[in-house]
């Protein structure tokens, strides 16, 4: 296990396509990808396939990292940064089990991230994304210092657009 990431409660380990059934799981709840714009996965083998595609790690050095909660070992969500080559912009971004929700896991996990994005990565800017009505979501992109900047349309949906500076 490659982990990047640690806080006093959780793990945050490169993702790998032994978590197929846990990210197929995670996808499965209409309720986790309700704001996502993402869709469940057909099936786990899907979800392997996904995952052992995934190249962000090796493309910019970073990515979603699986999130492990240390007292039982067990993938909770993941968490972590994206770049997006188009927009030449990294983004935060998290998702957890939803019996995870109200815990603290998503500000933890998040927090850390971006700690490590400006710290190791030397990134000068660091944005989140929510829609509107995901007010879970904007509530922890403020916890971790996110600033508003602008509402904007994302997958067709009105959202909003968070950043930080170094």
């Amino acid at each position: 296990m490659k982990v990047i990431l640690e806080t006093p409660r959780l793990l945050l380990r490169e993702l790998t396509p032994e978590d197929a059934e846990n990210f197929y799981k995670l996808n499965e709840n209409p309720n986790v990808t309700r704001y996502t714009g993402d869709g469940a996965f057909d099936s786990i083998e899907h979800a392997r396939v996904f995952l052992e595609n995934y190249q962000d790690y090796i493309l910019n050095g970073y990515g979603r990292w699986a999130v492990i909660n240390k007292q039982d070992k067990q993938f909770i969500g993941w968490c972590g940064l994206k770049y997006h080559e188009m927009k030449g912009e990294t983004d935060i971004g998290f998702r957890f089990f939803e019996q995870q929700w109200n815990k603290g896991y998503a500000t933890e996990s998040a927090k850390v991230c971006l700690d490590y994005g400006f710290k190791h990565l030397n990134l000068k800017q660091i944005i989140g994304r929510a829609m509107k009505d995901n007010i879970g979501s904007i509530k922890v992109l403020q916890k971790i210092g996110l600033v508003y900047e602008k509402d904007v349309l994302f997958d067709g949906k009105q959202a909003v657009l968070y950043s930080i500076e170094q």
